[in-house]
């Protein structure tokens, strides 16, 4: 049974950062591209940004690009999202996924974290 942890939502201002953190067992880090989606009410869930499981390439949404940056840590089997420069556009319930596509920038599998709670708001 394929587990993602999540941690490090909350609420920032504007141009503020954050990092997220998406922690698995070995495993299924060495499987699977890591992907970060978001969503808020009423809309569909939707991609952010992404890494490969050898952490050569990633992917991002246009909307943060230059803003997020996805990287993975091997030794802990977690990976991460820094988000800098946080907009009140960015707020959103953020989940990472395990397995998504990073060229057509979707989720490919129904492994997901719990989600976390991010809130840009001055």
């Amino acid at each position: 049974q394929v587990k993602l942890v999540e941690s490090g939502g909350g609420m920032v201002r504007p141009g503020e950062s954050l990092r997220l953190s998406c922690a698995t067992d070995a495993f299924t880090f060495s499987r699977y591209n890591t992907g970060w989606f978001r969503q808020t009410p009423g809309k569909e869930r939707e991609f952010v940004a992404g890494i490969s499981v050898g952490g050569d390439r990633t992917a991002y949404a246009d909307s943060v690009k230059g803003r997020f940056t996805a990287s993975r840590d091997n030794a802990k089997n977690t990976a991460y999202l820094q988000m800098n420069n946080l907009e009140p556009e960015d707020t959103a319930v953020y989940y990472c996924n395990a397995g998504p596509n990073l060229i057509l920038k979707m989720a490919t599998t129904n492994y997901w974290g719990q989600g976390t709670q991010v809130t840009v708001s001055s």
